[in-house]
């Protein structure tokens, strides 16, 4: 072990504490879950719906995709309404109307309806909920009014005409809905506040912000404070990363001098899918946010017909995992030999044979989201179709294949790696790099824990263990210690230093990350205990982002005098990297704990500022990371006569500029603009395409087209045309399997220190 031991205890000890207590919490929404009611019955005893109804409308909301048209207690996608504040404010103005009419004299209508929606009236004893007829009969105007909007036969706001065919479907879909607001309103037992802890904001329905968020919202504003003042003090005063050291001068082989082994330039294939998988993602993306300017149309074309809103979303969302997800891939295996020095036979056929199932996967479950979502498939949509979970929109065999897929991808690094894992500690490089490639299927592979047959509450939960701790901290702990073993087989970073700076991310991070997946649950069914920890540990997730984006300046000064210079050979690779400093600070750092506060998400969640940290975190850590890890390779993948600086260059400035351009002139600015209209007026009006639809919403709309346009044509397309000119002019250096690679990416400058 090249460093202190103490640096691997802690990163185990704070992962034993970290998932010690989400197993705790995992218990708790297991057991205070809102109940799901065997029927909902009127006064009068006519049965509204029933479990099984609440069960098969969810189904419904799955098979269709409804998740990537609107939301689910504020999960989902933006162009729609949230169905849990759209059902429940309509009921509170349905139930206002009626008892308004009624013999003037008794309590007023208003708090009529607030105390009937606050009380809880499921026994447990029968499992039945009872409803007045008031309420039933509003139900019953719901039904007839979720009728008119997913069997219309035009298509309206995005939503496709005639999306659901069969009355009874829409009648499940409904009890779905009531069932999510029955929770938004009905007290805990022996509580004062919801099962979803008063969300929706809900004037009408008496939905106002709980105590615990805001008390919780200001611990979590201390803890940033204090925690970055100690972290900045004790990293200020102490060089534990071994910053003070010399740095080496070294001097970058030619390109030509590089020989690549089989498995290497079989890399390439896997580049030309990341970066047309990246393309089309843009494509969607585009298309997606022009939905919101133009609802329905694109320049007087009635696209949802064929392309609705959910299905190019559901696309987006899922491209970018695969692109991306494409490109760690090809990394990984691209650097197992300059790790363990030799390329291992056989490499070369699995590393094709992970590509052709990557391809198989993506085109398989694309095709089956589309068929799914138009009511193609009956009884195969949950296995092949659209499981209908944002992040999760693949069907189940596709997911599974997938999870496959990544397995076979660690064993590939592993059987690469395994000479030089026998001569390693278990706390060095090669092993850190072992164990970061394996929790990529592992967490990901959690997500087969939602199921159809659970409730919405766990299976919403075991979601955001994938999208929370497979991307935020997972994929978060792979970055760094690609962009670490990068600088390191570059020369410019010495391997004890880069080990530190891993372990670090692996401890601060871990340390809010691992708790602080329960920000995304404070409205979703969850007790106040989750939303109380889930705020105070994930206020910690900024202090990394700090500590890091400031640390990330050490690496370039460890390299400048290579890196700097205008003739280095990974000058815009290195410069992605840069980037992705710059975007976690500000898209997840800031943007980040913006949302994450409770009392800021309670208004906002589901919002462009939602939109806003998801855009600005995702494509500006993940996608640039992934962006610059594609160049590094095609450098070496390309004849060097061939390569173009200049196309290197337009990808960068425009991709940056259009995500910049995304982020201050049209999801920000509406995000806040938004923020004011949940607090005002009401979160199902800041959700509805009424505000979309606003004067100066709409402008800003469309002013994001010149945004978008440049980060399609100056970004994505550059990458194509890289990735093209690599297949066809493919550098003629090669190294046979078994062999000693001959030459590392680096030597020393004559007079300089040897030692690393």
């Amino acid at each position: 072990m090249p460093i202190s031991s103490r640096w691997l205890q802690g990163a185990i000890l704070t992962y034993l504490v970290g998932f010690s207590i989400l197993g705790a919490l995992a218990y708790l929404v297991y057991q205070r879950q809102p109940p799901i009611p065997g029927r909902v019955v009127s006064a009068g005893g006519e049965v509204l719906f029933t479990r099984q109804d609440i069960m098969e409308g969810m189904n419904v909301f799955q098979r269709y995709g409804l998740m990537e048209y609107g939301s689910v207690y504020g999960h989902g996608a933006y162009l729609g309404p949230d169905f849990t504040a759209d059902y429940l404010h309509k009921t509170a103005e349905i139930l206002l109307r009626r008892y308004e009419s009624d013999v003037p004299g008794r309590v007023p209508a208003n708090s009529r309806v607030v105390t009937e929606l606050h009380e809880n009236a499921y026994d447990g004893g029968t499992d039945t909920i009872i409803w007045s007829d008031a309420r039933a009969s509003a139900h019953r105007m719901m039904e007839d009014y979720y009728q008119s909007v997913f069997h219309n036969k035009e298509s309206e706001g995005g939503a496709q005409a005639l999306w659901i065919a069969d009355r009874k479907q829409i009648r499940k879909l409904t009890a779905f809905f009531a069932w999510t607001a029955w929770t938004g309103t009905t007290n805990r037992p022996g509580e004062n506040s919801s099962y979803t802890n008063n969300w929706p904001p809900e004037p009408l329905a008496g939905n106002t912000v709980t105590p615990e968020a805001v008390t919780w919202s200001v611990i979590s504003i201390i803890g940033l404070f204090g925690g970055t003042g100690l972290v900045l003090f004790f990293f200020g005063r102490y060089d534990w990363l071994g910053w003070s050291e010399s740095p080496r001068q070294v001097r970058l082989r030619p390109v030509e001098e590089v020989a690549l082994a089989p498995a290497q330039r079989a890399v390439v294939w896997f580049l030309v899918v990341t970066s047309v998988l990246f393309f089309v993602q843009t494509l969607c993306g585009g298309l997606v946010a022009h939905f919101r300017a133009e609802p329905g149309n694109f320049f007087g074309f009635d696209i949802s017909r064929i392309l609705p809103y959910n299905i190019a979303r559901t696309w987006h969302v899922q491209l970018s995992i695969f692109w991306v997800s494409a490109s760690y891939l090809a990394m990984g295996i691209f650097l197992v030999p300059l790790i363990a020095g030799r390329e291992r036979s056989g490499q070369a056929p699995l590393t094709i044979a992970l590509l052709l199932a990557l391809v198989v996967v993506v085109f398989g479950s694309l095709t089956g989201e589309y068929a799914s979502i138009k009511g193609w498939l009956d009884k195969g949509w949950f296995w092949f179709g659209d499981q209908g979970w944002e992040y999760l929109d693949l069907g189940r065999i596709w997911q599974i294949l997938l999870v496959i897929a990544l397995f076979l991808w660690v064993f590939i690094l592993y059987r690469g790696l395994k000479g030089k894992l026998r001569e390693q500690h278990h706390g060095t490089m090669p092993w850190l790099l072992f164990y970061a490639a394996l929790t990529i299927p592992a967490f990901y592979a959690v997500g087969l824990l939602t199921s159809p047959e659970r409730g919405f509450v766990i299976t919403d939960f075991w979601r955001f263990w994938v999208v929370h701790l497979w991307v935020e901290d997972f994929l978060e702990l792979f970055t760094t210690v690609m962009v670490a073993y990068m600088f390191v087989l570059m020369g410019t970073v010495r391997e004890k230093t880069a080990i530190r700076i891993i372990y670090l991310d692996v401890i601060l991070y871990s340390l809010g990350g691992v708790v602080g997946t329960m920000h995304h649950l404070y409205f979703s069914g969850t007790p106040a205990v989750h939303m109380a920890l889930g705020a105070a540990f994930s206020a910690l997730e900024v202090i990394p982002l700090v500590l890091l984006t400031l640390e990330a300046w050490g690496f370039m000064r460890s390299g400048e005098q290579s890196v700097a210079g205008k003739d280095h050979i990974h000058r815009w690779a290195v410069w992605f990297l840069v980037a992705v400093g710059v975007w976690n600070f500000v898209g997840a750092g800031i943007f980040g704990f913006l949302v994450n506060l409770p009392v800021v998400s309670y208004y906002e969640i589901g919002t462009n500022l939602t939109a806003n940290h998801a855009h600005t975190a995702m494509m500006g850590v993940y996608g640039m990371l992934a962006i610059g890890l594609l160049l590094f390779c095609l450098r070496y993948l390309m004849q060097p006569a061939k390569w173009s600086d200049r196309a290197a260059k337009i990808s960068f400035w425009s991709l940056n500029i259009g995500l910049t351009w995304m982020a201050f002139f049209n999801l920000f600015p509406i995000g806040i603009v938004q923020l004011n209209d949940a607090v005002s007026r009401g979160y199902w009006h800041a959700r509805s395409l009424n505000f979309v639809m606003t004067k100066w919403v709409h402008i800003l709309e469309w002013a994001r087209l010149p945004g978008d346009g440049l980060f399609i044509l100056g970004g994505a397309l550059p990458l194509c045309w890289l990735c093209w000119r690599a297949v066809r002019y493919p550098n003629p250096g090669q190294s046979k399997p078994d062999t000693e690679l001959p030459v590392p990416l680096f030597t020393h400058e004559a007079g300089s220190a040897s030692r690393g």
